[in-house]
């Protein structure tokens, strides 16, 4: 019988290692692919940050699948990636919108184009490092499961893959706990076993997104006014590209009771600040749905719902208010829900969908 083939995403990191060593003990013919996205060829704090697509990351990888003795190719993706993830970054801040970077990258860059251009090379499938699982319902879904560690679980980054996406990937390493995955990199004999995990935006490795913004427009932040809701003017803000919805620290002004912003206005360029309590929402509308273990939502669902990616989760009851959209009821009231970020709803386990949160 053929083997089936698979492209691995390897980002340098022990995770995609472990999983292209998975793979390749399982019996699969394995590819490991780093997907080529940094914009400059030259830029040095990439490679010291070690960004998750580096160019220190292009060297680990190399040398794990040397070790592994898998072909190894880099594909340059360095157009899809401006347009689909960079472009759209800058875009919803300058809207006063929160972005999702990872989520943009994962459906339109690591799955759309590298899947693509994978299957053109022959490959029956793709793989990543996610801590994720893949499984099929009773009702002939296919969705997403927590992973088997809950601190590293990353379904909530991968909700917006399409059943067509979700036939084609493996996700290796879902089932397992992050010291296992270290001790089989170790197992395996990877130098990469002890690699710290990597943090913050890739192509923000220093995390300052406001002088990354107008680096790349060209264009300084426009002060303007924080008002409360009411519209009284509070005080001067710096551009709104410096907050976000739900953001309470490093305002720079003083009211005598902790604030938080409330709204982010870029038509009148203003930043609504408020107290705690008004930070509090009860309810979230999303729209740009996609739903995984359903293919549409009837009636109303108890679920449970995270409104960022390290919200530890809260339930609702989620009912379709229009074609594309949902209004999200939560049994408690909850913080920062930012317009830009995805809500993903859980029934128990299992993804069953989620939007963008308007």
């Amino acid at each position: 019988m053929e083997k089936k083939r698979v492209v691995v995403g390897m980002s340098g990191g022990v995770d995609s290692s472990v999983a292209a060593w998975l793979l390749k003990e399982q019996g699969y013919d394995v590819i490991g692919v780093t997907m080529q996205i940094w914009q400059e060829e030259d830029n040095i704090s990439l490679e010291e940050n070690g960004g998750c697509c580096g160019l220190s990351a292009v060297e680990d990888a190399r040398r794990v699948a040397a070790k592994l003795e898998i072909p190894y190719y880099v594909m340059n993706f360095k157009r899809e990636f401006k347009e689909k993830v960079i472009d759209y970054f800058v875009d919803e801040y300058i809207h006063g919108r929160t972005p999702n970077p990872c989520i943009a990258c994962n459906r339109y860059v690591k799955w759309e184009s590298l899947l693509k251009r994978s299957l053109e090379i022959g490959a029956d499938y793709i793989a990543t490092g996610h801590y994720a699982r893949i499984k099929r319902l009773s009702n002939g879904r296919l969705t997403l499961r927590t992973s088997a560690t809950s601190s590293k679980d990353q379904t909530y980054a991968l909700y917006n893959l399409t059943q067509e996406q979700l036939s084609r990937t493996l996700m290796p390493v879902g089932g397992f706990h992050k010291d296992e995955i270290r001790a089989m990199a170790e197992l395996a004999g990877l130098r990469i076993a002890g690699k710290p995990d990597s943090q913050d935006i890739c192509f923000v490795p220093d995390g300052d997104y406001v002088s990354f913004i107008e680096r790349t427009t060209g264009e300084s932040a426009v002060p303007g006014n924080f008002v409360a809701p009411d519209g009284t003017v509070l005080g001067q803000h710096k551009g709104i590209i410096h907050y976000t919805v739900g953001q309470r620290k490093g305002l720079g002004i003083a009211l005598g009771y902790p604030a938080f912003v409330l709204e982010i206005r870029p038509e009148t360029n203003e930043v609504v600040l408020g107290s705690n309590e008004e930070s509090l929402s009860p309810y979230v509308r999303a729209d740009r749905l996609n739903f995984m273990s359903v293919p549409e939502l009837e009636g109303e669902k108890r679920v449970w719902a995270k409104i960022r990616y390290n919200h530890k989760g809260a339930w609702c009851t989620v009912k379709k208010t229009g074609e594309d959209e949902i209004l999200c009821e939560f049994e408690e009231p909850q913080r920062a829900a930012a317009p830009g970020q995805a809500v993903v709803l859980y029934d128990g386990e299992y993804v069953l969908g989620g939007g963008i949160i308007i």
